[in-house]
C-alpha cells in the first residue's frame, strides 16, 4: 500500500487509523511517501510507525518530486519489493480508507489490471459529499472529453484512489509520466494502450479541511493536451513516447485507405500466386485468401497467428535480401508500406522482378514525405520521429512522388497505374475513439485537399507496377 503525503501532518494518523482491521491483518506493507513536507508529516509517519503494528515504512524525499514523482518512487518501491498489488491512497483524508478492500478485491481475483474509485459512479454522491459544484461539473466535462478522445468508458477520470497490479505497473513506461497532477491521465492512457483491464468501483466522496494543491485550469489544459496527443500518436502523429515500434501495423480497410485501395485492385484480378512481403501480422493477406488468392508472406518479426492466416510464411531481414525458399512464379508480389523500412528499396525491387511470371505485377504504397506535415515539422525546425506514420521511427528512406516514380523506373518498372489517399481518419474512431462525424466531416476535406493538391495533402502514394 502506498500513501502519498504532503503537509498532511494533521490527518496522517487517522488516514492510517481509519485502515479496516481485517485488511491490516493481510497487508504486507505500507509505505509512507513524504513529499518534503513543509511540516511535521514525516515525524508524525515515525510517531505511528513506533506504536503501531502495521508494517509501515516511512520515506521522507530531500526535494519534492512532485505528485506525480512521489507516486513514481512508491511503484518503484514496490517493484523492488516484489509485491503483487499496489493501492494508492492519499495522505489527506480525502478518500476512505474503509473500503480499501473494494478496490483490492477485483484484483485479488484475477479480472483486472487496475481498479479506480469513482465517486461519480453513484448518482448525486459527490455533491452530497460536498464536492463544490464547479469541481463537480469540471470532473464530468473532462472526464467526458477524455472518454472521447481516448475511447474510454470512465465514470471518473480523476480519482486519486486507485489499486494496479504490480505486473501491469511494470509493462507500462510510468517513468516516462509527468511528474505533476496529470501523472493520473498519462497512466490511464498507457494501461488502455497497453490492453490492460480497467475496472471501477464506487466510493464514498469527503472534502474537508484539506488544501487542495492543484491549478485546477492548468490541470484541465494538461490532461486534455495528453489526451489528445495520445490520439494524434494513435493516428501517426508524434512519437508517442516510444522507440521503433514492432507491433502489427493496423489494417485499415476503408473505401479511402491504402489497404483499401490496394484491395479493391486485388478484387478485379482471378485467384492468383501472392508473395506479400512486409505482411505484418498477415491480416490484410488474410483478406486476399478470402478473395481466393494463395498468399506467402514475408516479415522481419513473426506475429502471433500469422502463419495460420497466410498459405505460407518466411520469417525473414528484407535488408539482407530476399530469403531463400520463395518460388520464382508470383503473378503479383505487393510490398504495402515497407519499403521506407529498407536501406536499399531500389535492389529489392529489382530483386523481386525475378519473382515475377509475366504478366505479373508489383503492387506498391508508399508515404508521401511531400505531405503537408513533414513540411510544416521540417519548417518549424522540428523534424523527428514519430510513432507511427510517414515520419515512423522505422523509417530510413523518405520517398515524394517524383522520387519514388525515378527508384521505380531505375529498378526496371513501368508505372501502369498511380493513386494517391489522403490521412486514415478512421483510426481516429478506433478503440471508440472520435466519433464517426469527426471522421467523415475531416475526412471530406482532407480528400478535397488530396484531389486539388495531391502531392501536398496525399499521405501515401499507391502504385502498379510491370516489369520493364
Amino acid at each position: 500500500m502506498l500513501i502519498v503525503a504532503y503537509n498532511a501532518a494533521s490527518t496522517l494518523a487517522q488516514v492510517l487509523d481509519r485502515l479496516p482491521e481485517d485488511f491490516r491483518e493481510r497487508v504486507d506493507h505500507v509505505l509512507v511517501c513524504d513529499d518534503a513536507s513543509n511540516d511535521s508529516t514525516y515525524l508524525v509517519g515515525l510517531g505511528y510507525q513506533s506504536i503501531s503494528e502495521l508494517p509501515l515504512t516511512v520515506i521522507r524525499h530531500p526535494v519534492n518530486l512532485g505528485y506525480g514523482g512521489n507516486q513514481k518512487a512508491g511503484y518503484r518501491w514496490a517493484i523492488e519489493h516484489g509485491l503483487d498489488v499496489i493501492v494508492l491512497l492519499h495522505g489527506d483524508g480525502q478518500y476512505a480508507p474503509e473500503v480499501i478492500d473494494d478496490l483490492v478485491a477485483p484484483l485479488e481475483a484475477g479480472v483486472c489490471d487496475a481498479v479506480f474509485g469513482s465517486r461519480m459512479m453513484t448518482p448525486g454522491a459527490a455533491r452530497r459529499g460536498g464536492m463544490p459544484r464547479y469541481k463537480y461539473i469540471g470532473n464530468r466535462i473532462l472526464s467526458e472529453i477524455e472518454n472521447r478522445v481516448a475511447g474510454l468508458e470512465l465514470s471518473e477520470w480523476h480519482s486519486g484512489y486507485r489499486a494496479y497490479r504490480i505486473d501491469a505497473l511494470r509493462d507500462i513506461p510510468f517513468e516516462d509520466n509527468s511528474d505533476g497532477f496529470d501523472f493520473d491521465t498519462q497512466i490511464i492512457l498507457q494501461l488502455h494502450d497497453a490492453g490492460k483491464l480497467i475496472r471501477e468501483v464506487p466510493i464514498p466522496t469527503y472534502y474537508g479541511d484539506e488544501i487542495c494543491h492543484v491549478n485546477g485550469l492548468r490541470y484541465a489544459a494538461d490532461v486534455t493536451k495528453d489526451v489528445t496527443r495520445y490520439r494524434l500518436n494513435k493516428m501517426g502523429f508524434g512519437s508517442g513516447g516510444g522507440p521503433i515500434d514492432d507491433e502489427a501495423y493496423d489494417l485499415k480497410l476503408t473505401p479511402n485507405s491504402s489497404h483499401g485501395r490496394l484491395l479493391e485492385w486485388m478484387s478485379h484480378r482471378p485467384p492468383s500466386r501472392v508473395l506479400d512481403v512486409g505482411c505484418s501480422d498477415g491480416r490484410f493477406g488474410e483478406q486476399l485468401r478470402f478473395m481466393g488468392h494463395n498468399v506467402v508472406g514475408v516479415d522481419v518479426v513473426k506475429h502471433p497467428d500469422v502463419a495460420d492466416r497466410l498459405d505460407g510464411f518466411i520469417e525473414a531481414d528484407l535488408n539482407r535480401g530476399l530469403p531463400d525458399g520463395l518460388d520464382d512464379h508470383y503473378d503479383v508480389v505487393i510490398a504495402a508500406d515497407v519499403l521506407e523500412h529498407t536501406i536499399d528499396p531500389q535492389l529489392i525491387m529489382t530483386q523481386l522482378t525475378s519473382r515475377l511470371r509475366p504478366p505479373g505485377v508489383l503492387l506498391a504504397s508508399v508515404p508521401n514525405f511531400a505531405h503537408w506535415y513533414p513540411r510544416v515539422r521540417v519548417a518549424a525546425g522540428r523534424f523527428d520521429y514519430d510513432r507511427r506514420g510517414i515520419l515512423d521511427a522505422g523509417h530510413v528512406r523518405f520517398f515524394t512522388r517524383r522520387t519514388f516514380e525515378r527508384t521505380a523506373r531505375a529498378a526496371g518498372y513501368d508505372i501502369g497505374r498511380r493513386e494517391v489517399v489522403g490521412l486514415p481518419f478512421e483510426v481516429m474512431e478506433r478503440d471508440g475513439g472520435a466519433p464517426k462525424r469527426s471522421e467523415t466531416v475531416l475526412g471530406s476535406v482532407d480528400r478535397l485537399g488530396v484531389s486539388l493538391w495531391p502531392t501536398l495533402f496525399g499521405y501515401q502514394f499507391l502504385y502498379q507496377l510491370h516489369p520493364e
